[in-house]
């Protein structure tokens, strides 16, 4: 019986260690089943890790946010990747202005070595200019801030005006290009070098533009003068106390001295 018990434990402990060996086996044979699938999920995740874009910073800046009519603002604009901080050299970048109630392109240009673009652009009117980056294949594309650009009336360039038509008639309600108003004469000649449109009267017209004080008055700017808070004739400042008018019935248009104190002076952008 002893022997039979020892011969069976033998037995046994025999197919124990081939079940063991067996276990070590499938468990090694999973581990090692298990590396490639793990290495096959892996590999998709790095791949979209390494084509993710990187969104790029930009520095801009402005000539002038104060530009006279006809003449130009540049802007500036440099690009640095934020990983390494060097400078981002491919892409379009291009200018835009907000203009009625939507953005325009207005110019563009290539980036280079630099990093960097400079966009010139004649502004016909005040409102906002943004840079835009279009992207590339490594960086992302990026709205660059709004700024706002005033565009100031080119005094010289109203007086210009104003004074070819010294020497027209008057007529009521008439607003050239031979025959004005007072109104009619600076309703034209503001929309001619301006582009801005004004209502046909004087009362009207002291709504318009940017108010300034007396003290400060310049040449081309708008001149109402008032009964009260009526605003009852309208001129154009040529300086040192004149002005240019179409002043009444039977008159012409023509530069004088200012004819009272109680007025206000619009600039037109």
């Amino acid at each position: 019986m002893h022997g039979h018990s020892s011969s069976r434990g033998r037995r046994m402990r025999g197919a124990g260690t081939i079940a063991l060996s067996l276990g070590l086996c499938l468990c090694a044979g999973q581990l090692v089943a298990g590396s490639p699938a793990s290495a096959a999920t892996a590999t998709p995740i790095t791949a979209a890790a390494a084509s993710a874009k990187v969104k790029p910073v930009v520095k801009t800046s402005y000539s002038t946010r104060k530009v006279k009519s006809g003449a130009s603002v540049k802007v500036t604009a440099k690009y640095i990747n934020p990983t390494n901080g060097k400078v981002v050299t491919s892409g379009t970048v291009r200018l835009q202005a907000f203009r009625k109630g939507k953005w325009v392109n207005q110019t563009s240009k290539n980036l280079g070595s630099s990093g960097s673009v400079a966009l010139s652009f004649k502004p016909g009117a005040s409102g906002y200019l943004r840079a835009v980056y279009a992207g590339s294949a490594k960086f992302a594309s990026l709205t660059g801030g709004k700024t706002y650009v005033s565009v100031v009336p080119n005094g010289n360039k109203i007086i210009n005006e104003a004074r070819k038509h010294v020497g027209s008639l008057y007529k009521f309600g008439a607003a050239g290009p031979t025959r004005f108003d007072c109104s009619g004469y600076t309703m034209y000649v503001y929309r001619k070098t301006t582009g801005k449109k004004l209502p046909h009267k004087a009362n009207s017209q002291q709504k318009y533009g940017t108010g300034i004080a007396k003290s400060k008055k310049q040449i081309g700017d708008l001149i109402i003068f008032r009964n009260g808070s009526y605003g009852y004739h309208a001129g154009i400042y040529a300086g040192s106390g004149y002005m240019y008018d179409s002043p009444h019935t039977g008159a012409r248009v023509s530069k004088r001295k200012m004819i009272g104190s109680n007025y206000v002076v619009r600039r037109l952008a």
